[in-house]
């Protein structure tokens, strides 16, 4: 019986710097979505030479594809462009939010849909095919390291923030990017 080589996928990391910001999302969540969409903002307003940013998958239930989405960003990390696609994979379903999502966490047009064609949906917005990549039984290892890592942290809710390996309790999605800079650089 041969053994697979170990997959990896590249890590979500953005900018080369010191310091460093973890962001743990929710690929679907409202909250996950206004923060992921300010990264690269924070990362021009403090300087990818003096900021990593980490962005770190936090599945959860109530997000009932959730788990799916995760897998599909984490598949798209494996390709040879893969922190590039990953990062198409999440704008996707940031920008049509609602298509990946259930009315009140348990209704709507998304009951009928299943999750073939959720990654279907997800390589169309994206551009990426990682249908492949997806199919890969040992992607699982990615996908339980990011919940590992999380719950190693204390982490139970996206968006939720670390700065230098700190958690930030009081810090949110709604804040401006200068008020995640200013602690960022305290």
């Amino acid at each position: 019986m041969s053994q697979q080589p170990a997959l990896s996928g590249q890590p979500l990391e953005w900018g080369h710097g010191p310091r460093t910001f973890e962001v743990f999302l929710e690929p679907t969540c409202p909250f996950s979505v206004r923060a992921f969409n300010k990264l690269d903002a924070l990362l021009k307003h403090v300087g990818e030479d003096k900021l990593t940013v980490k962005i770190r998958l936090q599945s959860q239930p109530w997000h009932l594809f959730s788990g799916v989405i995760v897998r599909c960003i984490l598949a798209a990390s494996t390709l040879p462009d893969g922190k590039a696609a990953a990062h198409k994979v999440m704008q996707a379903v940031a920008d049509h939010r609602e298509e990946f999502e259930f009315t009140d966490h348990c209704s709507g047009p998304n009951m009928d849909a299943t999750p073939q064609q959720i990654v279907e949906r997800i390589e169309r917005y994206s551009g990426v095919q990682l249908g492949d990549a997806f199919a890969v039984p040992a992607l699982q290892n990615l996908i339980k390291w990011h919940c590992k890592y999380a719950r190693q942290n204390g982490i139970h809710v996206s968006p939720t923030f670390m700065v230098n390996g700190l958690v930030q309790a009081d810090l949110g999605s709604g804040d401006d990017v200068s008020v995640w800079a200013e602690r960022i650089l305290a």
